[in-house]
């Protein structure tokens, strides 16, 4: 990859976007990970305001530190970038308080955890259409059009998508390009949406590694038999979310009336 082309046409694009939709700037959420790392950065340096959203619910302490030291490390490098931190837990506890309970762990536990998402969404809108800015979203390839593995109408709902067609391995080259901090480059992928450590390999079964694999022979037109042991493993596990999660990844259908009922 060519590395400062790739982000030079990033920021460009960024700018660009921002100028023809007449809009003032951009808002991010920083979570601490790689991908909002680059993306916060990436949008600091189109040169127009830039405000960091920190926004914990019961967050893990490592991944708030990790989020203020690149925040602070942004501001000590570019003036137009401007922070918040702001506390979701009370609004998320009384949600869940107002939520019934009744249901099987399972399924509660990740419909909460998708609410934490949906909540983050709703404060990084408040500040766009406070400050008339554009909402940046943080997902990658593999994420966002290989497995689905984000919420959907959460950190799925953006205005713009600047790392989309990256591959998580091509977004940790761009980092190390924008010198984005140690702890960072190095923590492990999590989506910081359970209040506890679990990793994104944890939960998908498989590292970014190799799910870009899975992906890339996917695209090729391999299948499941053209593979065995972890490979199969890796690639059945792949086609799985893939499938599952094909509804964020389509437009919403539409029912379309026929012509005849409408007379």
């Amino acid at each position: 990859m060519r590395i400062e082309k790739v982000a030079d046409h990033i920021i460009n694009w960024l700018k660009e976007y921002a100028t023809k939709a007449n809009m003032n700037g951009f808002v991010i959420g920083v979570s601490g990970g790689i991908d909002s790392a680059v993306t916060s950065t990436l949008c600091a340096k189109t040169g127009m305001p830039t405000l960091c959203l920190e926004m914990p619910i019961h967050q893990d302490k490592n991944q708030i530190s990790r989020a203020r030291k690149h925040i602070k490390e942004l501001q000590h490098n570019f003036a137009n970038v401007s922070n918040l931190e702001i506390n979701l837990t009370p609004v998320f506890e009384e949600f869940q308080k107002a939520m019934p309970q009744d249901r099987e762990t399972s399924t509660l536990d990740l419909s909460l955890a998708n609410s934490r998402a949906r909540l983050r969404m709703t404060t990084l809108y408040y500040f766009a259409g406070l400050h008339k800015y554009l909402v940046a979203g943080t997902g990658n390839k593999v994420e966002d059009f290989g497995v689905g593995f984000y919420t959907k109408y959460g950190d799925g709902g953006v205005d713009l998508s600047p790392i989309a067609d990256l591959v998580k391995s091509e977004v940790y080259e761009l980092g190390g390009y924008l010198n984005i901090i140690e702890e960072i480059m190095n923590a492990a992928p999590t989506d910081g949406l359970f209040g506890d450590s679990r990793s994104d390999e944890d939960q998908l079964g498989a590292s970014y590694d190799e799910l870009e694999w899975a992906m890339k022979n996917k695209e090729n037109g391999k299948t499941s038999k053209d593979f065995e042991g972890r490979k199969k493993e890796v690639f059945d596990i792949f086609v799985k979310l893939n499938n599952a999660n094909q509804h964020k990844m389509n437009p919403i259908p539409v029912c379309e009336i026929p012509v005849h009922l409408k007379k």
